[in-house]
């Protein structure tokens, strides 16, 4: 049986001046960065980005409407140059909604910073997919479908680069005929992308102790669907959000219609990660919100193309860990660079890109390697991103506490406040984190929710089909339960399986067989969609999400 997991001296090596493990927002930024300045200065630096995904944006899910700061920042001639950006918003609308209804929020009652003035509705996919071919065209080596595997460090205890995972390996750990063995990339810098709670950034995190003296990273669940609709449906640029209905006061949750290109709308439903009640399913929530008078009028007569779900960083500025350890940095979206209210974080991920990226050249043109970026620590003190996440940064924990209703108003009042007087100091803290917020499924009912009709709402199944998702069958089970014993008497016996509920893939099954059976837990490994919902709920912490074979997962056009 191989173990992956344990460098041997045939796995081959290739070297780099910076390895980058993600081809998001943040990683090609942080590519096209380092190589714009190599240029500038006529020298020479070797850059590398690992893509998990088939093909650069296979695994890119955002809403999304961006701040086009960062691109103005990183290529400021991305107009001319044909970049997929081009649904100015046309019209911002606030909805709270009731189980029939729907009252509009005022628009002058929105801090400033809420405003979609001057942004760009987009497929978050094909931006990268753009980006990309920047990265490449300057001399950056992209390799999509190799997935990070593992952390090398060096004999000091420094991040060195990262091995890939061995590719052909059958489901009992032997080797298929198909077997090759992973590839170690260093680099004198690594920097990861992963976005929401990377596997290899969770690794990173525990073992320099980043977090230490922050609050609890916090989570969403985001699940998107793109509608083709009737031409008479379509409103350019319209974007429109919703909180309220079908969630309760006590969850946390909101939507977004976002309508581009041509009679497409993409709409989504986050749902934050740190409720109780077990029975709660968010992909029935989802498609529940579907069917209120306001919003399903715009999917009559449509045709719904494709499907996706991902978590998100919540925690905002007071979560944000120690960005820089030795030998490298965490960048975008891993590192919790989401504005939460504003739904929006690509725009901090490609800042925060190019500032590590600008640290790391002065690193190597100091001829250093292995050390503490210190610089990008600093950078992001006194940047744009931590501006952006401190005026905001008591909307999410004044929403946990006082529940939806009132905890707008007093964020929005927050936000209002720290506009106008940004000197203010005075910051709330996220509690638990959100696998300890679940309670006893004794506390709650069953929630009975509609069956699907295939028109407006879907089962999981077809969903899945929608986000194209496929991994190699025989290859090892890339959710790890580390005890099956405790995983049955903890989420099952306790807390009535909530993770056949909260996977938005059908990946977890709780399966009884014959009268008076022992409960069994079922893995579905080829549904899962890479959102890391498991790893982030899962009360006991028992399951662990890694990187499957390279290329496997979504492959997600257009979102």
């Amino acid at each position: 049986m191989l173990d992956s997991q344990n460098p041997v001296s045939d796995r081959e090596s290739m070297e780099f001046d910076v390895v980058i493990v993600g081809a998001g927002p943040a990683g090609l930024s942080a590519a096209i960065r380092l190589k714009q300045l190599a240029l500038e200065n006529d020298n020479e630096v070797s850059v590398v980005v690992l893509e998990k995904g088939s093909e650069v944006g296979a695994h890119i899910l955002s809403g999304a409407v961006i701040d086009p700061v960062g691109l103005d920042t990183l290529i400021p001639g991305w107009r001319e140059q044909g970049a997929p950006v081009d649904t100015l918003v046309s019209q911002d609308k606030f909805l709270y909604l009731t189980s029939g209804k729907s009252i509009s929020l005022p628009n002058f009652l929105m801090p400033p910073l809420m405003s979609n003035h001057g942004n760009y509705v987009v497929s978050l996919g094909n931006l990268c997919r753009w980006l990309g071919e920047q990265a490449e065209a300057l001399g950056v080596e992209v390799y999509p479908g190799f997935a990070a595997s593992e952390v090398l460090y060096d004999e000091a205890g420094a991040v060195r680069g990262v091995a890939t995972g061995d590719m052909g390996v059958a489901g009992d750990g032997s080797p298929k005929d198909t077997f090759m063995r992973g590839m170690e990339l260093t680099g004198k810098y690594t920097l990861l992308g992963e976005g929401a709670r990377g596997s290899l950034t969770k690794q990173i995190i525990a073992k320099f102790e980043l977090d230490t003296g922050r609050e609890p990273q916090k989570y969403g669940l985001g699940l998107k669907e793109l509608w083709e609709v009737a031409p008479d449906k379509h409103q350019p640029g319209l974007v429109q959000h919703s909180m309220g209905w079908p969630l309760d006061d006590a969850i946390g949750g909101g939507s977004f219609l976002y309508h581009f290109g041509e009679n497409l709308v993409s709409v989504g439903f986050v749902v934050h990660l740190n409720y109780a009640n077990p029975y709660l399913a968010p992909y029935e929530e989802f498609q529940r919100f579907k069917t209120h008078p306001a919003i399903r009028d715009t999917f009559e007569d449509g045709n719904r193309v494709a499907y996706g779900a991902r978590a998100l960083t919540e925690g905002g500025f007071q979560s944000v860990p120690k960005l820089a350890f030795p030998g490298g940095a965490l960048i975008g979206c891993g590192a919790g660079f989401m504005n939460v209210p504003r739904i929006k974080g690509s725009h901090n991920a490609m800042l925060s890109g190019i500032m590590a990226g600008e640290s790391a050249f002065e690193a190597l043109g100091a001829n250093r390697t292995g050390d503490v970026l210190a610089s990008y620590e600093k950078a992001y003190e006194s940047s744009g991103i931590a501006k952006d996440l401190k005026r905001v940064r008591n909307a999410k924990p004044l929403w946990s506490r006082f529940g939806t209703r009132l905890g707008l108003m007093l964020g929005g009042m927050d936000m209002w406040v720290n506009t106008l007087l940004p000197f203010l100091k005075h910051t709330i803290g996220h509690g638990k984190p959100d696998h300890a917020t679940l309670q006893s499924a004794s506390g709650f009912k069953p929630i009975d929710y509609p069956r699907p009709d295939g028109a407006l709402t879907f089962d999981k199944l077809s969903s899945v089909f929608l986000s194209a998702t496929n991994h190699e069958e025989d290859q090892p089970v890339h959710l790890k339960v580390a005890d099956p014993e405790l995983q049955r008497a903890s989420e099952y016996d306790r807390f009535a399986g909530p993770s056949a509920r909260y996977c938005p893939a059908g990946v977890y099954e709780w399966i009884v067989e014959g009268e008076g059976g022992e409960p069994r837990l079922q893995i579905n490994a080829q549904n899962c969609v890479h959102c890391k919902t498991c790893d982030i709920k899962d009360p006991e912490q028992n399951i662990t999400w890694v990187t499957p074979e390279g290329g496997g997962g979504p492959n997600y056009p257009n979102m």
